[in-house]
């Protein structure tokens, strides 16, 4: 199980978090949180554990008009912060792109 909650908005990343706290219920394994300013700056920080682990690690201008969450129970893999989501491209030749799934994907 998990939860994903999103939002292009102001204060993005109050609401993604309290969403992530609402849901944390349905995975406690990790948590993420992608945050875009439309500016030019964006924010990925990922925890192993509970989703105040996650605020911890998020500073105050880690702020964003563009949010998105996971909260994680690790059905399959271990709970690390590789296996946590949101996930995303790296390749700079293409356009990057962000997600979260409630499925299980092998490769």
């Amino acid at each position: 199980m998990c939860g994903i909650v999103g939002i292009i908005g102001k204060s993005a990343r109050d609401v993604v978090l309290n969403g992530l706290k609402k849901l944390e219920y349905r995975g406690y394994d990790s948590a993420g949180i992608y945050l875009n300013d439309l500016n030019g700056h964006e924010y990925l920080t990922k925890a192993v554990g509970r989703i105040k682990n996650l605020e911890d690690k998020l500073s105050d201008n880690e702020q964003g008009l563009v949010g998105i969450g996971h909260t994680r129970w690790a059905t399959h893999g271990k709970p690390s912060i590789a296996n946590s989501h949101p996930h995303y491209s790296s390749d700079k030749r293409f356009i990057w792109f962000i997600m979260v799934l409630l499925k299980i994907m092998l490769n």
